[in-house]
């Protein structure tokens, strides 16, 4: 991986972190959210999409459409999955167990699915990602650290290895999609954006609680301005560029080295709310870290 390439993961990864943390102080209102600040992302991608057509940079044609249609079911899959992972436990749980777990689950479908064969670095790299998952969410006896009970640690690993699952889905369609598809990962996701406002819409309108889906995205639009023009700004920075990285380096290094955001995430949990026990995270941050690292190498 060359610095430049670098240099686009590593700058994803602080832009990934930050809006994690704007997003988990949203509660309650997860697909609303969601619909809310990929909806305000497509709108934002637009005019960059219309110039890119009109220039005939990239034709938009119906493969690149269902390609980022199916980019885009993944996308609310993970981003409904988070924010409900969100309100069930600590972003210091939640954010290193999913984004930890995402390149190992790429590398186990890679192996059964996709005929590659991890060397030894990459196969101890991997389940050193798991013992430092491990670390992160143990809770030392006698320390009380609220949300980290027995039960909603629990449910955190639930929805960090659901949300990991996720993360891989799309990381390997997207990769195959920006290198078989599509020259313009902008064009590509900015049509994946407009393809998840639209079917949330309609989920929105036709699924069980719309009036109460409806209510809560009138709340976003009032209440949580901030956090969702921050999310609808860099959620699609970080990804665009991780996008672009995955057309100038394979996925198995890109994928890796973007979990960095895993150190940034703990700190930022610590620091704006308060979850204690930072030393023990950062700790197993600190492993999860090396175990990429060691897959990256490999």
């Amino acid at each position: 991986m060359t610095f430049p390439v670098l240099g686009l993961v590593l700058i994803a990864s602080v832009a990934h972190a930050v809006w994690n943390l704007a997003a988990k102080s949203v509660t309650g209102r997860g697909f609303a959210f969601v619909l809310a600040y990929h909806g305000l992302s497509a709108l934002l991608l637009a005019p960059v999409a219309a110039v890119i057509i009109a220039t005939g940079a990239q034709p938009l044609n119906w493969g690149l459409i269902g390609a980022a249609a199916l980019s885009a079911v993944f996308h609310i899959a993970y981003s409904v999955a988070l924010q409900s992972g969100y309100d069930h436990a600590p972003l210091g749980v939640v954010y290193p167990t999913a984004r930890g777990i995402g390149p190992v689950v790429t590398i186990i479908i890679a192996v059964a699915f996709l005929g590659e064969r991890p060397t030894l670095a990459e196969a101890v790299g991997a389940f050193t990602v798991i013992a430092g998952i491990a670390v992160v969410t143990i809770r030392p006896r006698g320390g009380v650290d609220g949300p980290t009970s027995s039960d909603g640690l629990r449910r955190g690993l639930a929805w960090g290895g659901l949300i990991g699952a996720f993360i891989a889905s799309y990381t390997l369609w997207d990769d195959f999609a920006v290198n078989h598809v599509s020259d313009s990962p902008l064009l590509y996701f900015a049509v994946s954006e407009t393809c998840v406002g639209l079917i949330m819409t309609v989920g929105m309108v036709a699924l069980p609680g719309g009036r109460e889906k409806r209510a809560d995205f009138r709340e976003i639009l009032l209440r949580h301005k901030r956090a969702l023009v921050t999310v609808a700004i860099l959620s699609p920075l970080a990804y665009v560029l991780v996008l672009y990285a995955m057309q100038q380096a394979p996925v198995a290094l890109v994928a890796p080295v973007r979990e960095t955001s895993i150190i940034i995430g703990t700190l930022l949990a610590w620091w704006f709310f308060g979850e204690k026990n930072v030393l023990l995270k950062l700790a197993g941050a600190l492993v999860v870290v090396a175990g990429i690292g060691l897959i990256a190498l490999g």
